[in-house]
């Protein structure tokens, strides 16, 4: 899909490394803009934008780019797919608001048989699901999390229908709700959506959740603050092991930002009250070296209506989950690794935190950091793997997870430039091939690149992407408490290390050390260990 076009381009791609234009399909003629397209079976379906908060259309065409039939879908036909057996098309309908919030559509999905020839589908044949008998759940919903919390809002027109995944037996669908922190499932015997999930929030607290907070700090920190991060995965997966079906998410974290309604503020921002019982230390987290810089929700996060913030919620969770799809349990996160990784990856940790259009380091550190967004999981050799984009930063993660309970990081590549601003820049969507699909007899991994409108393909071999020479920081050295309490921090691992002033003036140094005391002066410290990992230790 060449969305910035509005044409669905169709590429010869028998050699991958030198993939030809065969033609392109103009799809301006009905719409505003293409969204999303998904293949099957010689099928082609392709979702296209209506003008002035008008229905979406959904265009079916043969792989030549011959068209056979249109319908309609709901407002803004985000994302599409097909089920398993390919007999149905489903579309997430976001149904996003006008930027003065006077129009907000509801958010919907569309269900489309499609058992006929890809000519003969008729508007019967869709089947629209709104969220309308969630409405009188209102109060319900919001007091499990799920954030509802538009302009006179009620469920079915807040909810934002972002992605979808399909279970492999085609029985039930799972739909992320991304603005409202929340998954929906839907039956598709039925063709009813039967529950919405919320998601939570994730403890950026715990050691295993460090995050680089500010883009005005020097040097990279892996700290610890009391703010919460909400998951709001964009694209979503599923799998299942021995019986049971997980649902795995991209963390990726979105806004509202209209003129209408605008969610986003700094925490340094005067009208971001902190309750003064919940962080006595306020003045010192707004101060812009440590959490003053990041983009906050003002949304949500006053849990007794008082006016001021009792939590404070950050968009995203720097990370990808895995769920128990029945019972909507969170059984793996994988923490602060996409930092860890990035920074320590000998080439791209130069680009640590950087943006899509920019070479800036740690230009993202205040927002939502790498920001996962797209994700593909695949069984590979016996093993099932996840793939996992990351939009800011660039590149592709690739995780073991074989074992839903302990994924295992396998690998992290990276394709765009690392002097000159440039090569595969904010990689989003995200396909794997079989060998026996592939031209070349190998399986691959392509990528869309939104910003530099190019494809990334990695080719899988025995070791799936493995990086050679390379050992990720992953979860290795933490001090804890940060900052400190009772005058002492614990490691979680035996360390020898190396105390810094914030003059980098050594003040003593311990071999393999499990904790430290800490009776020193209020202020910034520095803790280094033999190996060069540096952390940020303070002082209140």
């Amino acid at each position: 899909m060449n969305s910035t076009a509005s044409k669905v381009e169709i590429l010869d791609f028998s050699n991958p490394l030198a993939i030809t234009n065969i033609q392109s399909v103009d799809l301006l003629s009905y719409g505003i803009g293409g969204t999303s397209i998904a293949v099957k079976n010689g099928i082609v379906v392709a979702t296209v934008e209506g003008a002035n908060f008008t229905n979406g259309k959904v265009v079916f065409m043969n792989t030549n780019g011959a068209i056979g039939s249109v319908v309609e879908a709901g407002v803004l036909p985000d994302m599409v797919t097909f089920t398993p057996d390919g007999t149905k098309v489903i579309t997430a309908n976001e149904g996003q608001p006008n930027d003065a919030y006077t129009i907000d559509p509801e958010g919907s999905i569309s269900i489309i048989n499609i058992t006929g020839d890809y000519t003969s589908v008729i508007q019967a044949d869709v089947t629209n699901l709104n969220f309308n008998a969630f409405d009188s759940q209102l109060a319900n919903l919001r007091a499990n999390n799920v954030r509802i919390y538009g302009v006179n809002p009620s469920v079915s027109r807040d909810v934002e229908p972002e992605y979808i995944t399909v279970a492999a037996d085609g029985l039930t669908a799972w739909v992320s709700l991304q603005e409202n922190n929340a998954l929906a499932t839907i039956d598709l015997v039925n063709n009813q959506i039967t529950a919405i999930t919320p998601l939570g929030l994730k403890d950026l607290n715990l050691a295993e959740n460090a995050f680089d907070s500010s883009d005005q700090f020097t040097g990279i920190f892996m700290g610890n603050w009391p703010v919460k991060g909400m998951f709001m995965p964009d694209a979503i997966a599923n799998y299942t092991v021995n019986g049971t079906t997980y649902i795995v998410t991209a963390n990726e974290g979105d806004s509202r930002d209209y003129g209408g309604l605008s969610e986003e503020v700094r925490i340094s921002s005067s009208s971001y009250v902190l309750d003064a019982s919940v962080f006595p230390n306020a003045s010192f987290l707004k101060k812009n070296i440590n959490l003053g810089r990041l983009t906050v929700s003002n949304a949500t996060g006053d849990i007794d209506e008082d006016g001021d913030f009792d939590e404070i919620h950050v968009f995203g969770a720097r990370s990808f989950s895995i769920w128990n799809a029945t019972t909507g349990t969170l059984v793996y996160d994988s923490g602060s690794d996409f930092e860890r990784i990035t920074a320590s990856d000998p080439t791209f940790g130069a680009l640590f935190n950087a943006s899509n259009d920019n070479n800036n380091p740690k230009n993202r550190s205040d927002n939502k950091g790498p920001e996962p967004e797209g994700i593909t999981v695949a069984e590979i050799n016996g093993a099932t793997y996840a793939f996992i984009t990351l939009e800011r930063t660039g590149g592709l993660m690739t995780y073991d997870i074989t074992n839903p309970l302990a994924p295992i990081f396998v690998s992290y590549k990276n394709s765009r430039n690392t002097t000159a601003l440039g090569g595969d820049l904010g990689p989003e969507g995200i396909i794997y091939i079989t060998p026996q699909d592939s031209p070349t007899g190998k399986g691959l991994i392509i990528m869309a690149n939104e910003i530099s409108a190019t494809l990334s393909m990695y080719e899988i071999t025995n070791d799936v992407l493995s990086n050679e020479n390379f050992t990720p920081e992953t979860n290795s050295f933490i001090a804890y408490p940060n900052p400190v309490k009772n005058g002492m921090i614990y490691f979680t691992k035996p360390e020898t290390i190396s105390l810094y002033d914030n003059l980098g003036r050594k003040i003593t140094e311990k071999v393999a050390a499990s904790n430290l005391e800490m009776n020193y002066s209020k202020g910034v410290y520095f803790i280094q260990t033999k190996n060069g990992v540096t952390q940020k230790i303070v002082i209140e």
